[in-house]
């Protein structure tokens, strides 16, 4: 069985998508701490003025774990983030399609944002048409204090043979620990695919939502185009 592992994102990218769609399951690394200016509580959409990012307001101390990240209920973030959407993808062919699905996922109470950010990713693998089954890493009742001694404790706890690494996976893990324990380590090599976007020239590296309402059910073919895999050893 072939499983993915990854933080949670808000709104995230193509190549984690990507990931997801290319596992049997998708575990999502909800026991990692907040990381300021990454990728956990942001991401961004093309307007007509260029890539806007948009922002999840927080309350983070360094070293916090993201379970406990709260999200700050002051600002109406989730109001400005629709709005945005709504403004940036209006004349875009599919968001008539996902405006109700959008409207109800900005309409909860968000109070944390590792629960956000999950829903978020959720909601737009299924938009695409990704299936892959999806486990937190909190329910599986891993302890390590090893980052790698965990992915490979996660991997174990579901019976995992295969497991999917990004592409700078060999910088941090320590392949002998997989090795150890009959796991396979494949890398992703990941190409940006070019797609007919609105609002003037190509730009990559946007969430996949840009490529959902603009592509619609071609998106999943689209992002999968550019994915490749490599051993790592």
């Amino acid at each position: 069985m072939r499983v993915a592992i990854h933080q949670p994102q808000y709104l995230p990218w193509l190549g984690y998508l990507a990931k997801w769609a290319a596992a049997d399951l998708f575990i999502v690394l909800d026991v990692v701490q907040y990381e300021k200016n990454g990728w956990q509580n942001r991401n961004r959409i093309k307007t007509h003025d260029g890539a806007r990012w948009l922002t999840v307001p927080v309350h983070a101390r360094l070293h916090t774990p993201i379970a406990e990240i709260a999200i700050d209920g002051s600002r109406a973030w989730a109001v400005r983030h629709l709005r945005a959407i709504e403004q940036a993808y209006a004349r875009a062919a599919w968001l008539a399609a996902y405006r109700r699905d959008l409207t109800e996922l900005y309409a909860r109470p968000w109070t944390h944002l590792a629960p956000l950010a999950t829903a978020s990713a959720l909601w737009l693998a299924r938009a695409v048409g990704i299936t892959t089954p999806v486990r937190l890493a909190s329910e599986l009742h891993v302890t390590s204090d090893d980052p790698t001694g965990r992915l490979v404790a996660l991997c174990r706890a579901v019976g995992a043979d295969t497991y999917l690494a990004g592409a700078d996976g060999a910088r941090y893990m320590d392949l002998a620990q997989f090795a150890s324990a009959g796991i396979e380590v494949l890398a992703q090599r990941y190409a940006h695919p070019v797609y007919p976007q609105i609002h003037g020239e190509f730009v990559p590296f946007l969430s996949a939502l840009d490529l959902l309402l603009t592509a619609g059910d071609q998106a999943l073919s689209i992002l999968k185009r550019g994915d490749t895999w490599s051993p790592l050893r």
